[in-house]
């Protein structure tokens, strides 16, 4: 055990531990986290108390609920480690990690990343598909694109990329088939949707003016990409972003039959500031930034809308 002064300084795998805990608020998920067992856990937990005479976590139930002195411990350590990991990356930078969903990562990141490595044959970029809140250090997360939705870490340094375009596309033959004249005409249509936006036939009607004009997907798929290609393989008729149908609308396999509509929902990039001053960092945020102004506003309407 370190000394600072007269007073000893508590086991740092001890600190960690309680860290993890009171975070996850499990020794289980701790465990599971530093790679340990349960029973190791539990006995750094009760070392710090012994150490710091305070009860750290409540016994009893089913989940480790940090006590009044345990939630402030925990929540100094997380900023603490924090700076150490800020601190390590400043020391020896490693490749930057970009975070988004599994969609926008297959249906509209990869089909760039090329372009991007071209531009950047020295910059490394690593991808972590994920939609949700994320802990810049304990994830390792240097920028992250997310929905206007998601709350952003404290600490994040926030771009806006602009707004998100949405309309319900189909197939050519699918349109073919089908009278889809006005939005009302869609209520004898096969609807689609996910499951990560289920609201989002009820977001377009307001989007477009009509209130709520009662639609109903009949069916759900697990994210964007899936119900993209359920679409454009004349599946029915579903309500996606411009930017992830982008691809599908210039081949032909998709279109739009009411164009699109700017929705509620906005992009933006969250940068963590550890990474912040890095080159490789502003020529990720550059190339993010440039690609998203390029197509951003989808073209005139009448264009999407033109029937086979």
């Amino acid at each position: 055990m370190s000394q600072i002064g007269n007073q000893p300084l508590p086991s740092l795998v001890a600190l960690r531990a309680f860290e993890a805990t009171a975070r996850h608020r499990s020794m289980t998920r701790a465990a599971e986290e530093l790679c340990v067992t349960h029973g190791a856990v539990s006995r750094h937990i009760k070392a710090l108390e012994a150490t710091l005479g305070v009860p750290l976590v409540a016994r009893g139930g089913g989940a480790s609920e940090p006590t009044p002195e345990g939630q402030r411990l925990a929540e100094g350590l997380s900023t603490a480690f924090g700076l150490i990991h800020a601190t390590l990356d400043r020391l020896r930078p490693g490749p930057l990690t970009l975070s988004c969903s599994a969609s926008i990562m297959l249906c509209w990141l990869i089909p760039r990343m090329a372009g991007f490595h071209r531009r950047n044959p020295d910059v490394q970029v690593e991808l972590n598909m994920n939609y949700d809140k994320v802990d810049f250090s304990r994830d390792n997360i240097s920028v992250a694109i997310r929905s206007s939705t998601i709350v952003p870490p404290r600490d994040a340094i926030i771009r806006e990329l602009g707004t998100e375009w949405i309309g319900p596309v189909c197939s050519p033959d699918y349109l073919a088939g089908r009278d889809l004249a006005a939005p009302e005409d869609l209520g004898s249509a096969h609807l689609l949707s996910t499951n990560t936006r289920p609201e989002a036939w009820r977001d377009w009607a307001q989007a477009t003016g009509n209130g709520d004009l009662g639609l109903k997907a009949q069916r759900s798929f697990e994210h964007f990409y899936l119900l993209i290609q359920a679409a454009a393989c004349g599946l029915g008729v579903a309500v996606v972003p411009h930017m992830l149908a982008l691809s599908e609308l210039q081949s032909g396999r998709l279109v739009a039959p009411f164009g699109f509509v700017p929705g509620g929902r906005h992009l933006r990039m969250w940068i963590a500031p550890q990474v912040a001053f890095r080159s490789d960092l502003k020529a990720l945020e550059s190339w993010l930034l440039g690609e998203m102004r390029s197509f951003g506003r989808p073209p005139d309407p009448a264009l999407a809308s033109v029937r086979p």
